[in-house]
């Protein structure tokens, strides 16, 4: 009888019917069915994990069954590939000027070539870019291309990419941000907050995670379990696509959905995939510009005449801007500490008279053409 009651006042639910509403749990997320199985989900180890898409084997050929929502003309295909070919040479003639100590500090793209081009021409040029980067002096910007300059700090790109797409929201634009990231800046709390905030207020922002199985020097295995980073997705209640990072076409068509499915108010986050010998010649074996190449030339879209004209003229075109720079005069040794305050405050001039005397005793530190003084 009390318990009758009790039922009637506190309205418990009926568990003889197990679709009925009352037969589900009021969850904060929604209503979950109930179950008797003492079940629990995901680990280090998940039974399924995300396929990644792609388009192309390795070998260049098309797959048949490939789904292609933005197919690829063959203008943007000719100039994407351009673009992943000049940054090759880019990469190549620059990372050999550090080595010669013509520049202070360089990163390649050496094997992400597909992953960068790929997203990048899948955007809007409206739509606002937050790039990753790890050091200076390459922290790129340009207002022209709605590329905001890199900082140093890992994941601080990714709330400020928030912030962007939630202002494009309030204002109706039909733009989306772009936050690029790696899985290390995934492990900052800065990335959690990010997510959190994108999910929340439903911000048009898409978070594409370039994983390269190496936080600077520590290996994926030791960064996280489960899932890799797309797979923390669905615990934000954000959608996910895994992609194949070294097949540009399946990059372009990942990302054009995802922005597009953005704009409707979902947020994708997309993963893409100090290293052995044995590594680099795996990847190198797998090179997404000559994977790309090879497709093109299949189509009957490139041949190599133009290859050949295309690498001249881009090596000609770095070495003349690093002939350009080299010809600039370098700034004094103690512009490190003038250019900072408009009066010197004394513990900068302490650290300035320090390092005067540190190159006197040790001249080879200080990089060629830097004056002294």
């Amino acid at each position: 009888m009390l318990a009758r009651h009790l039922s009637r006042q506190l309205k418990l639910p009926n568990y003889s019917t197990f679709n009925a509403p009352e037969a589900q749990l009021e969850h904060p997320a929604g209503r979950v069915p109930y179950t008797e199985a003492l079940t629990f989900l995901g680990g280090p180890t998940p039974e399924q994990r995300i396929p990644a898409y792609r388009t192309l084997t390795d070998a260049s050929q098309e797959l048949d069954a490939a789904q292609l929502p933005h197919p690829i003309t063959q203008a943007l295909g000719v100039k994407m590939y351009q673009a992943m070919a000049s940054l090759q040479t880019l990469d190549t003639l620059c990372y050999e000027a550090q080595r010669q100590g013509r520049m202070s500090f360089y990163l390649t793209s050496t094997g992400e070539e597909a992953t960068v081009v790929g997203s990048a021409a899948a955007l809007d040029p409206q739509d606002m870019v937050f790039a990753q980067g790890r050091q200076m002096p390459i922290h790129y910007g340009s207002r022209e291309l709605c590329y905001q300059t890199i900082s140093s700090p890992l994941a601080t790109q990714m709330p400020h990419a928030v912030g962007a797409a939630y202002a494009m929201k309030l204002s109706g634009a039909s733009t989306v941000a772009v936050a690029f990231f790696g899985e290390g800046a995934a492990s900052e709390g800065d990335a959690h907050a990010a997510l959190q905030f994108a999910a929340t207020l439903a911000a048009p922002v898409l978070f594409i995670c370039r994983n390269n199985g190496y936080a600077i020097s520590t290996p994926a295995s030791e960064q996280y379990k489960g899932d890799g980073i797309a797979g923390r997705a669905a615990g934000y209640g954000m959608a996910a696509v895994r992609v194949d990072g070294g097949d540009a076409r399946a990059v372009y068509n990942a990302v054009a959905e995802a922005r597009r499915l953005a704009l409707q108010g979902t947020r994708l986050p997309a993963g893409h995939r100090y290293r052995t010998a044995d590594e680099m010649r795996a990847w190198r074996a797998r090179d997404p510009v000559s994977r790309f190449r090879g497709w093109l030339q299949g189509r009957g879209w490139w041949d190599e005449m133009q290859e050949q004209a295309l690498r001249v003229a881009t090596r000609k075109e770095v070495m003349d801007a690093l002939d350009a720079a080299a010809a600039v005069p370098k700034p004094p040794v103690s512009c490190l500490f003038t250019d900072v305050y408009k009066n010197m405050p004394g513990h900068l001039k302490a650290q300035m008279d320090e390092t005067f005397e540190l190159v006197k005793r040790h001249p080879e530190l200080v990089p060629l053409g830097v004056p002294v003084a």
